[in-house]
């Protein structure tokens, strides 16, 4: 079929009554969806709407990233390690896009964005619950976060949940107990409640598996697919704080953290540091 007048003609067997059948803006509920960007300047700002959609797509990709890690910690508490690596190289390819997200907010100039930073009110993206979760399943803890979400009853389950459960990394590595690596029992019967820290004794479980990667490679695979997980959250966080940066400088944040130079302190955060650390001893 030909294009005629540059007008592509609808094929019979489309379907076009949706009288009693679902439809695209049905099963996506579209209605509910197009309307919960709610822009509070009076007069409406232009760039306040791409402020909002901007975080809310970032909140629906993070919803992904929980249901994706939720899978892979499931998978290995089953000791199904290929399933588990596939939800996390999904997570990989989420936190890809969100990092290239930051640069549409970056069009966002200070001018611009001073005409309605006030209608943010004490709102920020400190108080994301579900970026907490996800920072809490893959190690990152911490108990007093809690309080930011007391008068959120769905948030407070959610975090503590994440909270008391083991991260990601506990479950790798009691995964790797159960083939047979000697992994410590203080690192089996740890307290999964507390950030996670370096620990000396699970170096020579990891030279051995690089040292001998060929007769390991699950397990050195699966490291790697760490490493990548960990490498994409940080290139975020550095996406965030420089379009923090750029966009309100040295400013405090509007929920009351300092800013910039809170961000920049969680690039010092680490998830997995004996996957990096390991890279130093390996070929001595």
């Amino acid at each position: 079929m030909g294009v005629e007048n540059n007008t592509r003609a609808i094929e019979d067997t489309v379907v076009t009554d949706f009288t009693d059948r679902m439809s695209y803006s049905g099963y996506l509920d579209l209605p509910t969806l197009l309307a919960a960007q709610k822009p509070l300047s009076v007069p409406e700002h232009h760039d306040e709407l791409l402020f909002i959609i901007q975080h809310q797509t970032t909140e629906l990709w993070m919803k992904l990233v929980i249901h994706e890690l939720e899978a892979a910690l499931a998978y290995l508490q089953a000791d199904d390690l290929p399933h588990a690596l596939k939800c996390v190289a999904r997570v990989k390819h989420i936190q890809k896009t969100l990092t290239e997200q930051w640069s549409v907010l970056a069009t966002l100039t200070p001018s611009e964005y001073a005409q309605f930073r006030g209608m943010l009110g004490n709102s920020s993206g400190f108080q994301s619950s579900q970026y907490r979760a996800i920072e809490f399943m893959l190690g990152n803890k911490n108990e007093k976060m809690l309080a930011v979400f007391e008068s959120d009853a769905d948030a407070a389950a959610l975090l503590r949940r994440t909270l008391e459960a083991p991260s990601l990394y506990d479950e790798f590595l009691r995964f790797l107990a159960r083939q047979g690596h000697a992994i410590p029992a203080s690192v089996l019967e740890r307290d999964v409640t507390k950030a996670w820290v370096f620990s000396e004794e699970l170096m020579p479980v990891f030279i051995h598996i690089y040292d001998e990667h060929e007769t390991n490679w699950a397990a050195y695979e699966a490291c790697e697919e760490m490493v990548d997980l960990e490498e994409n959250f940080q290139f975020w966080r550095f996406r965030h704080l420089r379009t923090v940066q750029r966009i309100i400088g040295m400013k405090m944040g509007t929920g009351g953290s300092s800013g910039a130079p809170f961000l920049q302190k969680a690039l010092e955060l680490t998830f997995f540091p004996e996957l990096f650390a390991v890279r130093t001893e390996i070929g001595k």
